[in-house]
């Protein structure tokens, strides 16, 4: 991947994160500590602010530094899964990946993600985005930034009913039907985000 796209993907995906750092904070304050926007948010204005380093560096050399930023920067359980889902795709993925590469990688960088938080999907977590948009990427059909993007968004959407059995939101039980997870939120704003890169 070259240096140009490589530093564009970042700056979405970052750049994504810290605009809606608001959004998931509210959502965050219904069913958890309500602090997963601002931590996100100086998690991402670490990488940011190394953007052009990152950039420089080849693609699965650059993934491991973001994710080790997420691992340092990022407070709650945000920080060790978001941080382990990018360092697992900078040791899966080859510097100039294929398609195929890609979902590989994501898969290995879910797997990760679902043993660190000894979670699965349906839990009401950032899985229940991740997962459905691995199941679409494994999928035929033209448009995939399209797709994975709609799917990612409508994954979010499926967590609202949801009633949490995993992390703080568990607490509440019941009271946590009708909101949206916050993981499952940023989840699918850094996938639509890096599609949209992606599409052009």
């Amino acid at each position: 991947m070259d240096a140009a796209l490589q530093k564009q993907l970042i700056k979405a995906v970052a750049g994504t994160v810290i605009a809606h750092a608001e959004e998931l904070t509210t959502l965050d304050q219904a069913i958890g500590d309500g602090d997963h926007g601002l931590n996100m948010k100086r998690g991402f204005e670490a990488v940011l602010a190394d953007i052009d380093g990152l950039a420089a560096k080849p693609l699965p050399d650059a993934l491991k530094a973001i994710g080790t930023q997420l691992v340092m920067k990022v407070g709650g359980a945000s920080g060790p899964l978001y941080g382990t889902f990018f360092l697992t795709l900078g040791k899966t993925l080859p510097a100039e990946p294929t398609s195929v590469d890609v979902a590989r990688a994501f898969e290995a960088a879910l797997e990760a993600t679902r043993a660190r938080g000894k979670s699965e999907a349906g839990q009401k977590t950032l899985l229940d985005v991740l997962t459905p948009v691995l199941d679409e990427m494994n999928s035929d059909g033209a448009d995939l930034p399209a797709r994975l993007k709609a799917r990612a968004f409508a994954a979010a959407e499926t967590t609202v009913p949801m009633k949490a059995v995993r992390g703080r939101a568990s607490f509440l039980g019941d009271r946590s039907i009708g909101h949206m997870d916050p993981g499952a939120r940023s989840s699918s704003l850094m996938i639509a985000a890096a599609c949209d890169v992606l599409e052009g």
